[in-house]
């Protein structure tokens, strides 16, 4: 068994203010993400300009957090909530959705698509790989609040989490740390470094996480307002992952049929090709 670290949730505190390391891991995840996108748009005949990826890190921003509060509060606890309104404003103490904060994602990049002139999947195409990092991030912003924890376990790197009880449970915030953020990054980015179909990296990208987290939920603890919704092990996670895995199927199936040679980069590519011949 391993020794749960007992970090201190909050990292610095000046008088009355109080800066938490979940808060700073939502900053450390929207500046790799500009700093990632801001890149990826220095590359020839992107289509991005730094300030569009500004812009798209902006909207993003404020799509993840409000759809993120707001969906924890709809999916996971909303009597709490309406019992403490002003609950609803303690981000710092955590409740966050992944499944909320993307539709709040999906609506930005929407409204950033009809002022940039562009697609809406080929601004999901471009954003897809910035992502995963952040989610690592929050998922460790977790393991720090000692959240969110998993089963009961006797697997030696199980830990005793302060609020988890005296049995040793598994650290289910470091497995997703792991799988949506840095194997799920290295699976997105490297797939996307070549010209794909549009909707193809949007496709993967739903799939993957889809994958990881309704895996993950078979070895994390539920949540103790909801339970298991179903058959003694289905979870509200996993029902809002499913449609995520058939939707990435569905997104790739469409992207590779519908117009294999059909992408965003690849004329501009060849363009740049015929330019430099």
């Amino acid at each position: 068994m391993l020794t749960y670290p007992h970090i201190d949730p909050i990292a610095l505190s000046l008088g009355p203010l109080k800066i938490h390391w979940y808060g700073l891991m939502y900053l450390l995840g929207f500046g790799a993400a500009w700093w990632l996108g801001r890149a990826r748009a220095n590359t020839p005949n992107s289509g991005w300009t730094a300030e569009q990826v500004s812009d798209m890190i902006f909207y993003g921003a404020l799509g993840a957090v409000l759809g993120g509060r707001l969906g924890y509060i709809l999916f996971y606890d909303l009597p709490t909530y309406l019992d403490n309104p002003l609950k609803m404003l303690k981000i710092w103490e955590g409740g966050m959705s992944f499944h909320g904060g993307m539709v709040g994602v999906l609506v930005a990049m929407w409204l950033l698509g009809r002022k940039t002139g562009k697609s809406f999947f080929q601004v999901t195409d471009f954003l897809a790989p910035l992502v995963p990092i952040g989610l690592g991030a929050g998922r460790v912003g977790n393991f720090i609040n000692g959240e969110l924890w998993g089963k009961v376990s006797d697997v030696s790197w199980a830990m005793v989490f302060p609020q988890g009880g005296a049995l040793p449970r598994h650290p289910s915030q470091l497995y997703q740390a792991l799988l949506e953020g840095l194997i799920l990054f290295v699976i997105i980015w490297l797939y996307s470094r070549k010209p794909r179909p549009t909707m193809a990296v949007s496709g993967l990208f739903l799939l993957c996480y889809g994958l990881f987290r309704f895996i993950v939920e078979f070895v994390r603890e539920p949540d103790q307002q909801l339970g298991y919704l179903a058959f003694g092990w289905l979870t509200m996670g996993q029902v809002l992952s499913a449609p995520m895995i058939v939707g990435g199927v569905g997104l790739l199936a469409w992207a590779y049929t519908r117009n294999p040679k059909d992408t965003s980069q690849a004329p501009k590519l060849a363009a740049h090709k015929q330019k430099r011949n």
